[in-house]
């Protein structure tokens, strides 16, 4: 009798441990996505700031006078390129195969480095030539949209970095799985910016 009894309380035990790790998973996920909306409340007041500057040159040169669009088209295929990555990453880590993950996140950190460091030629670039911040309006809004949309690249790349250590060392566990979806969904945010600012702050000067 004590035997089914400790028995069945074992076993509520490990229900109830279930249950926890359930709505603490949900918790963490819901609260991602809190912040992810408030990441698009930032990004479209940067961009809505953009558009009213967007002609304040002061006479000064204008985007299609200082933006390469072959260049800027470059950098967009690379995060492109790095989102197909992280997709194969998600999709073996589905597969249970951990030595793929590893090698497609370090695929994504090596194609998103390459485009931080594109941004940070292009940000010289344009500062040397005397197109820096404080040149104008425009280019103020352009220097802090674009900026902005860096930094959180590069967050991501450190993320990456700690995702690929976790993953060698503890494997594919349910809190490993947790974070690693929760990082796709932030890096796919940002690929999705990124064609925003492509397209209104690149692409428009030049139709």
């Amino acid at each position: 009798m004590t035997s089914v009894s400790t028995y069945r309380a074992g076993e509520h035990h490990d229900a109830h441990g279930h249950d926890h790790e359930h709505d603490s998973g949900t918790r963490t996920t819901l609260g991602f996505w809190i912040y992810l909306m408030s990441d698009c409340l930032i990004f479209a007041t940067l961009f809505a700031t953009f558009g009213v500057l967007a002609n304040a040159t002061a006479g000064g040169p204008t985007g299609k006078q200082l933006f390469e669009l072959p260049y800027v088209l470059g950098e967009t295929l690379l995060l492109l390129a790095s989102s197909f990555t992280f997709g194969m990453g998600v999709l073996s880590m589905h597969a249970n195969q951990r030595g793929k993950v590893v090698g497609w996140l370090a695929a994504t950190f090596v194609l998103g480095a390459a485009f931080i460091g594109m941004e940070i030629y292009e940000f010289a670039h344009l500062i040397s030539d005397g197109a820096g911040p404080s040149t104008s309006a425009f280019l103020s809004g352009y220097f802090t949209l674009v900026g902005t949309h860096g930094l959180h690249v590069t967050t991501g790349l450190l993320w990456i970095v700690v995702m690929m250590h976790q993953i060698s060392r503890f494997g594919l566990t349910p809190v490993t799985r947790r974070r690693i979806a929760c990082l796709s969904l932030f890096w796919h945010f940002l690929d999705l910016v990124w064609i925003c600012v492509f397209s209104l702050v690149y692409l428009r000067e030049f139709l």
